[in-house]
């Protein structure tokens, strides 16, 4: 879902590239320009507009932008002009092995993506920086967190729709039985489930155990388990219900109260646009009555805002 993308038959990378050079020309950057070709380009055509760069004016563009731009613009068209593995990759070795180590960032985005998406960047991880992610995972994460972490990171789960409702009770009871009927929590059988089991299951699982229990699968997790662990299986959970919904939560809690969380906010809106992002901003607008384009204008400014905002595409 990338917004407002040109057909690429209008579009030629050479011709970008050239742009870019001239952008960068002259005294100060033309920010505006860059940004009304980048922001407007999916990940094939970004990828080809690189290489045109680095044939025609041998040096790396993203070395160039970075040159050029600072601040959080740098850090979001940096981050944009990546694949989509490749800035999960990046993102998550950062937030395990950075200046300031953020295990809530690598926590969400392992957990929101699909196993075929972890298994891609993981790969990518590994060439990217030598490291397994796994090994990031042991030595930044601790206890029931890092074991589910590990767990979810490693298992191939199935990805279809189907699910089989026998199984769908048993994993009710069983979460049941572990969390608030007895005394303490059985932190194992969450940590088998929510790593073992397919989106479609756990939402159904999640439905299940409201029917039985008259109590939701949500409260229980917060009522059973806290800290970074708690993050995770929540996350998990409202990825299996509704991506889109867990995001737009997310995004305004990035942005409410004194202060804007530039971090989260650059990390949600460049890795959903070309995802989910339309039904994102309807999730958004669904529950706070504005729309996401506008939480995000009031929250930013120039042309990091106007950056933002171009991926965002139109309000409505």
């Amino acid at each position: 879902m990338a917004s407002l993308t040109v057909p690429s038959v209008l579009i030629s990378p050479r011709d970008d590239a050239m742009q870019l050079y001239k952008a960068f020309k002259g005294l100060g950057c033309d920010k505006a320009a860059v940004i009304n070709i980048l922001a407007h380009r999916d990940a094939t055509q970004r990828a080809l507009i690189q290489q045109e760069y680095r044939t025609m004016y041998s040096e790396e563009l993203n070395k160039r932008l970075a040159k050029e731009l600072s601040g959080n613009l740098e850090k979001a068209l940096l981050l944009w002009m990546c694949d989509l593995a490749g800035r999960d990759a990046t993102l998550v070795r950062k937030a395990l092995s950075g200046d300031v180590i953020d295990p809530r960032a690598a926590t969400e985005v392992i957990c929101s993506r699909t196993p075929s998406q972890i298994q891609y960047f993981k790969q990518l991880y590994h060439s990217m920086f030598g490291v397994y992610l796994e090994q990031d995972i042991e030595v930044q994460t601790y206890d029931d967190h890092k074991k589910l972490l590990l767990a979810y990171a490693r298992t191939m789960r199935y990805e279809g729709p189907e699910v089989d409702r026998a199984s769908v009770e048993h994993d009710a009871k069983a979460l049941f039985k572990a969390g608030e009927k007895k005394l303490g929590t059985d932190e194992k059988a969450f940590i088998r489930i929510f790593s073992e089991r397919s989106r479609a299951h756990l939402a159904a699982v999640s439905a299940a155990y409201h029917s039985m229990y008259g109590n939701s699968l949500k409260k229980a997790v917060k009522s059973e388990t806290s800290g970074p662990f708690e993050f995770a299986l929540l996350t998990i959970l409202q990825c299996a219900e509704n991506p889109a919904k867990y995001f737009a939560k997310e995004l305004h809690k990035a942005m409410k109260g004194m202060g804007t969380d530039d971090t989260t906010l650059i990390r949600i809106i460049v890795t959903r646009t070309e995802i989910d992002m339309q039904y994102i901003k309807a999730e958004y607008h669904k529950k706070h009555k504005k729309s996401l384009n506008d939480a995000v204008h009031s929250e930013t400014s120039g042309v990091y805002r106007a950056f933002l905002l171009s991926l965002l595409g139109t309000a409505h």
